[in-house]
């Protein structure tokens, strides 16, 4: 049944985040696990969709295909139907009464017996346990370098864990607990491929305890666009997507590297990341112009995502069709607001025209402009953050032109 395997998925990626019974998650844990799954399929579940799924709001109605299929692929399939129609390990269920021919009056001689050999099992083992060795984060060394400065890029990581307590020693990629690969402890280099630029929290993790972070910006060589799919993107050449007056691609461009649009478009990125010094997000100004002209079939609300990198949480700027503007999340660079309970009815604008996108942080507060009018506006987070790079992420086809960031009145960087 879809019920039964929709719990099983769930399950699944309970157990793959190692965050406990999502029963006992609280609401951060839902915001936490949209960026992760945002990170990885490059689509926005909201947190609210999240509790929505996971029972932790009154809602009779199953989940959509297309957030299943978000689910699956987060937690490693190709889709919802891979998933589903995967082999499930047999249970073995015993008819109830089947073992009830025995006499009853042994019952009692067998219990006696029963709890004998747990006895006995219990002090034999306290005799065996041997004290917990505590893991010392000063007996650990991680370190890494990457091989070059355009993608793919592999990741030389140098650890030392020799001293672990246990064999259950991994490196993570990043903060997403999904991304663990498990090391040999005795061993000291571990090679890892990255696909996607980015800022990322590599750690080196012992059992369950993280003894070294060291943070991993994965930059591009200038830009950088590329048709998003599992498990590998198309990377496009520069001049299918680039131009003296901006960047763009055309339905012809996705189709010719084999790319369907229908019936779920691609997510197509712009990138650069790693190119410009950084930029601190207490007193920064940021423009661009954006357009996406494709609104078919799937693709009637034109979402797109206008991205600042930083060395934290990214900020995440959403527009759609004024009448999605429900389903968009707001990333501030701290938490996810979600618009189907927040006002994010400022984000919604016809991009099938050129709008114009602003963000200004001046004295303590974030500002949102969309065509010069105030969307969104919130207090800068009290701890130092920096912008390291910017994205454009569109689902099917694109334009971006006029970009410009700046800090105390001087620019940093900027195109077209």
């Amino acid at each position: 049944m879809k019920e039964d395997a929709t719990r099983r998925l769930l399950l699944l990626i309970e157990e793959q985040l190692g965050w406990g019974d999502a029963a006992n998650w609280p609401s951060k844990d839902f915001e936490k696990l949209n960026i992760l799954i945002q990170e990885k399929t490059r689509i926005s579940l909201s947190a609210s969709t999240l509790r929505r799924v996971w029972g932790k709001v009154d809602y009779n109605n199953q989940p959509s295909v297309t957030t299943l299929d978000t689910l699956a692929q987060f937690a490693g399939y190709e889709n919802w139907r891979s998933f589903s129609s995967s082999r499930q390990e047999a249970t073995n269920v015993k008819p109830a009464g089947a073992h009830q021919t025995k006499k009853l009056a042994f019952r009692p001689l067998y219990l006696i017996g029963v709890f004998a050999f747990t006895i006995i099992v219990i002090v034999v083992s306290i005799a065996l346990v041997k004290p917990s060795r505590t893991v010392d984060i000063k007996n650990y060394s991680f370190s890494y370098r990457p091989v070059t400065h355009d993608l793919p890029n592999s990741v030389i990581f140098k650890y030392d864990a020799h001293t672990a307590p246990t064999d259950s020693v991994f490196i993570q990629q990043s903060w997403d607990n999904t991304r663990r690969t498990r090391v040999a402890k005795n061993a000291h280099q571990f090679n890892s491929i990255y696909y996607k630029p980015g800022f990322y929290h590599a750690k080196l993790v012992v059992g369950n305890q993280i003894v070294k972070e060291s943070p991993l910006l994965i930059p591009t060589n200038g830009w950088l666009g590329m048709i998003d799919q599992q498990p590998v993107p198309v990377y496009l050449e520069q001049h299918e997507f680039m131009s003296k007056s901006g960047m763009s691609i055309t339905t012809s461009t996705i189709l010719d590297h084999k790319v369907l649009l229908e019936p779920q478009p691609p997510v197509v990125a712009f990138y650069n990341t790693g190119n410009f010094k950084p930029v601190s997000i207490l007193n920064f100004a940021y423009t661009v112009d954006v357009r996406d002209s494709y609104k078919t079939g799937a693709s009637r609300c034109q979402q797109l995502n206008v991205v600042l990198f930083t060395d934290g949480i990214p900020i995440s700027i959403p527009l759609s069709e004024p009448g999605c503007i429900a389903s968009l999340s707001l990333l501030d660079g701290v938490k996810e607001i979600d618009g189907s309970s927040s006002d994010l009815s400022g984000f919604g604008t016809d991009l099938s025209k050129w709008v114009n996108l602003s963000c200004v942080s001046y004295d303590g507060q974030i500002s949102i402009f969309v065509n010069n009018k105030l969307a969104y506006k919130y207090k800068v987070v009290d701890r130092k953050i920096s912008i390291l790079g910017v994205e454009f992420l569109f689902h099917g086809t694109g334009d971006v032109r006029h970009l410009e960031l700046s800090s105390n009145n001087k620019v940093i960087f900027q195109g077209f």
